[in-house]
């Protein structure tokens, strides 16, 4: 490892490592911890990879632990990476009152206005500095996804949008795909980045679609019986109809009976691996 990094923990699992480590980031001006699944094939060789972003509340800890992604990722030779949620340790006003704002809640975007902009620099955080971090530390190839549940589906397509030439791929469970017009994205996009509403388009994947098409593949699973949906936080009709408008390439599974928990998502992982292989190795 560098001198930057710490290792937390190991846990062998199906042949790999799961490892955590903690390094200082300076885009988000604290330190920080990621979990990296690195299957069997790594020791050995260079792998692919696939980023995972969760959701609110969440940390690096929570996909990994209970997901039921490491045994498909050790057959198909994929390291998976798993950042936080949102700066830790910087304990500005308020940000630890909800949980959908602040603390777990830093939506992947980044702030610009005071305070959140001196730390919540998420977008950054993971398409920039962590990905410089990781390639120079660990046996990976240039072959790059994105996923992500929740929030984290959210960053994932916003991600794989605003940089088409990294991710070969991007898929999602439950994402909010409409977040300038939900009770969430609203609440964080206010406080984050003002109150300039057309900016906000910036952050919002059906927004983005919708302006600039795509062209990746996008994978999509939404519970039928998930209370976020009902209440109407997700709203994965709007992704749907500006893919529609743009003519991209998104398929959109809903699930009867889902929620929007971890057992979800540990049902239907495993086609959200193989589809990302399937891309990750054209």
């Amino acid at each position: 490892m560098t001198d930057t990094t710490e290792l937390v923990s190991e846990t062998r699992s199906f042949g790999g490592w799961y490892r955590r480590y903690r390094h200082h980031s300076q885009v988000l001006g604290c330190d920080m911890v990621f979990g990296i699944y690195l299957p069997p094939q790594a020791e050995t060789q260079t792998v692919p990879l696939l980023w995972w972003l969760s959701g609110l509340t969440c940390t690096d800890e929570n996909f990994m632990q209970k997901a039921g992604a490491h045994r498909v990722a050790a057959e198909l030779g994929m390291a998976i990476i798993c950042p936080d949620t949102s700066p830790r340790g910087t304990d500005l006003p308020g940000e630890h009152d909800s949980y959908d704002f602040g603390s777990g809640a830093g939506f992947y975007v980044d702030a610009t206005q005071a305070p959140w902009d001196q730390h919540y620099q998420m977008y950054s955080y993971v398409t920039d500095e962590l990905p410089d971090l990781v390639h120079n530390v660990f046996p990976l190839n240039s072959q790059e996804a994105i996923a992500g549940h929740s929030m984290g589906g959210h960053g994932a397509l916003i991600c794989a949008l605003h940089h088409p030439e990294r991710y070969q791929s991007v898929s999602a469970f439950a994402p909010v795909c409409h977040p300038i017009n939900c009770a969430w994205g609203e609440k964080a996009f206010g406080a984050y980045l003002g109150d300039d509403r057309a900016a906000w388009k910036a952050w919002d994947a059906s927004e983005l679609i919708r302006s600039n098409g795509t062209t990746h593949s996008m994978l999509v699973d939404q519970g039928g019986a998930d209370n976020f949906l009902e209440a109407g936080q997700l709203h994965p009709e709007a992704l749907e109809a500006a893919c529609a408008e743009a003519g991209a390439d998104l398929t959109l599974r809903y699930q009867p009976g889902y929620d929007h928990s971890y057992f979800f998502i540990a049902s239907f992982i495993e086609d959200h691996l193989r589809f990302h292989s399937d891309h990750l190795c054209r």
